[in-house]
């Protein structure tokens, strides 16, 4: 089994993927969290933990890990600090651990966010840690979905490598891509853009993927 790095673990979507992981005959997670009172619910889960500031050195998080999937975010408080700059410390960090893939939530918009009404700031951050990822040869997979909704996943997306129309998903459906994803041979190098839709997200995965 891999040892899959969850960072942001202690987010909404970040407990999701860590559930699903730890239902996975293939991954291990490993839930990053950044403060001590956080480790009992992932202990009671019987999920390992490992301490981890996005705003100090992180370097010693990636013992052991072979992949990573990146869910954290400040929530609009510290979008520079954390979902830009911490973004780029973790991927620095996975280069020098020759991580075998690396999995960023990133957002729809990203690819451009002069053209957004709002958000811009977050969108630019985005962006920014998105190249960084793209600039560092680690293999990676970038996921840029819609608005994010607490109801519950249909397991069916629309996924292409950038839409035409804006849409929703729900973070079950979302996590269920990060975790898909982190297979060797899915989305592999490629940035795609998703929000609910018609098609099965394996199914979904399997036509972008060969393309």
């Amino acid at each position: 089994m891999e040892n899959i790095l969850v960072v942001g673990a202690t987010g909404t979507t970040g407990k999701k993927v860590v559930n699903l992981l730890k239902a996975s005959q293939y991954f291990e997670p490993i839930a990053m969290v950044r403060k001590e009172s956080q480790i009992p619910q992932f202990e009671a889960q019987k999920v390992k933990t490992v301490l981890g500031n996005l705003e100090e050195d992180i370097a010693h998080t990636m013992k052991d890990i072979d992949k990573v999937v990146f869910t954290a975010g400040s929530g609009g408080k510290k979008v520079i600090e954390v979902d830009q700059e911490g973004a780029k410390k973790m991927v620095d960090a996975s280069r020098k651990a020759s991580l075998k893939k690396f999995i960023m939530l990133s957002s729809m918009g990203a690819d451009s966010p002069e053209k957004a009404s709002e958000l811009q700031e977050y969108l630019k951050a985005k962006h920014n840690a998105d190249e960084y990822l793209k600039s560092n040869n680690i293999p990676y997979t970038i996921i840029r979905p819609g608005s994010l909704t607490n109801e519950k996943g249909e397991g069916k997306i629309t996924l292409e490598k950038s839409l035409t129309e804006q849409g929703s998903i729900s973070r079950d459906d979302v996590a269920q891509v990060l975790t898909r994803v982190l297979h060797d041979d899915a989305l592999q190098n490629k940035t795609v853009e998703i929000i609910s839709g018609n098609t099965l997200i394996g199914k979904a995965l399997d036509s972008v993927s060969a393309k």
